[in-house]
């Protein structure tokens, strides 16, 4: 397989995957706060494991990655026909956490920041 092939295919299963989850109707969740970070693929194509962030407290993460997992089948058949891909890949749905551990390390190198400023007056 080629991997600049597979490269524009893991972003187009991106964009389409983001599209496909906002367009998912369940009226405990908002998915405006829902986002898919990333799409490994693998060589043959038959299997594509997606990282997906979720902005809130770890409740709310469990609730949202929970609905998204049971509409699973039908994410995937939306996929295939959206791409009009031949076979649509088996998909392997992870929550990610490197955007909260980011912002995370952020605030706390602003605390540091302004703890070195206070000292320094």
């Amino acid at each position: 397989m080629n991997r600049r092939r597979q490269e524009r295919l893991a972003e187009e299963i991106k964009r389409t995957l983001s599209m496909i989850i906002k367009d998912l109707k369940d009226p405990r969740v908002d998915f405006t706060r829902v986002s898919v970070t990333r799409v490994e693929l693998t060589n043959d194509l038959s299997h594509a494991r997606i990282y997906i962030s979720i902005l809130g407290n770890e409740a709310e993460q469990k609730e949202i990655m929970e609905v998204i997992q049971k509409a699973k089948g039908f994410i995937r058949s939306r996929l295939a026909s959206e791409i009009q891909l031949r076979h649509a890949p088996d998909i392997d749905l992870r929550l990610d956490k490197s955007i909260e551990h980011g912002i995370r390390i952020s605030s706390l190198l602003n605390e540091i920041n302004k703890r070195e400023e206070k000292k320094q007056e």
